[in-house]
């Protein structure tokens, strides 16, 4: 390593860092020891980890081995994977979840936008009391709504003559009502982040609410239309209180099907749990896909802004 003219070392180039953020290591590291530091981060990866890698094992373990508590496979039955398509009827379920979850994350990401737009760019009486009951909805519990929307869609349909229990629009409209105004906030957090200026310059070249909208704000919210969006599709994907009560056979979700699949499997001999652990498996792949396609979004979701 040499010495140039500014008296800075010459070598690999990297990222100047002040005093504050030596600092802050400093303070991480002294805030644990090594080797405790190292015994916290393997408890809590066992603790995580641990139940999964039995998902794992047991999935490609015979029946037989999994009801006497093995742990480990001792010979490995990948049939599994393939007898779940016929005994859970898992592609119906996993169809079901993608088109009703899937619908809901888009539809929720985007009126979530437009509704935090007019909330955070727009002064109106009753602004405050509308960001409040939003805040508010999230305080109820979803068990004591599930009578009062049964009723409520089994009276449309008696009124409208249109069946909707049963259907996936009953499902739709479930989870977009629930997941709105979790969504909605997340929305208002992030474009209270984003400077007005930039709607300010929008207008002064004759651009309308809408255009600003579409055109300068919709470009700059992806990162939080992604957390909306995965928030309100894991509300519809992991949905089993609904699902199981407004869905038939030809309609109800993955998560129903491996209810009633493992609720066939009590008081048998033997139960398939190697079947039941590939299922689950499976059920869990999409969303974990999903998490691994955006984490750049979900960790800057909240925090990005609109001037770099």
């Amino acid at each position: 390593m040499t010495v140039g003219t500014t008296g800075l070392p010459r070598g690999r180039p990297g990222r100047v860092r002040g005093p504050g953020a030596r600092r802050t290591d400093r303070t991480v590291t002294r805030l644990l020891p090594g080797p405790l530091r190292v015994l916290v981060i393997v408890v809590l990866l066992a603790v995580v980890l641990g139940p999964v890698l039995y998902m794992v094992f047991a999935s490609v373990s015979s029946d037989l081995s999994v009801a006497e508590g093995a742990f480990l496979p001792t010979q490995l039955d990948l049939g599994n994977y393939l007898r779940i398509w016929s005994t859970v009827d898992l592609g119906r379920g996993l169809a079901n979840s993608l088109l009703v979850a899937g619908a809901v994350a888009t539809a929720c990401a985007f009126v979530s936008l437009g509704s935090a737009y007019v909330l955070v760019r727009h002064a109106f009486r009753g602004r405050l009391a509308v960001l409040r009951g939003l805040l508010a909805l999230q305080s109820i519990p979803g068990t004591l709504m599930l009578l009062p929307v049964f009723v409520l869609f089994a009276s449309a349909a008696q009124v409208f003559g249109v069946p909707v229990i049963g259907t996936r629009w009953a499902l739709f409209v479930t989870y977009l009502t629930f997941a709105l105004p979790f969504s909605t906030w997340v929305m208002v957090t992030y474009l209270r982040g984003l400077p007005p200026e930039l709607d300010e310059a929008a207008r002064v070249d004759g651009a309308s609410s809408w255009q600003v909208l579409t055109r300068i704000i919709l470009p700059l919210s992806w990162p939080g239309l992604v957390v909306a969006g995965i928030f309100a599709l894991l509300l519809g994907w992991n949905d089993v209180l609904f699902a199981s009560v407004m869905t038939n056979p030809d309609t109800r979700t993955a998560a129903v099907a491996l209810q009633v699949f493992g609720a066939t499997q009590e008081g048998g001999a033997i139960p398939v749990y190697g079947q039941l652990m590939a299922a689950a498996l499976v059920c869990a792949a999409p969303v974990v896909l999903l998490y691994l396609l955006f984490q750049r979004y979900l960790i800057s979701g909240l925090t990005s802004g609109g001037i770099k």
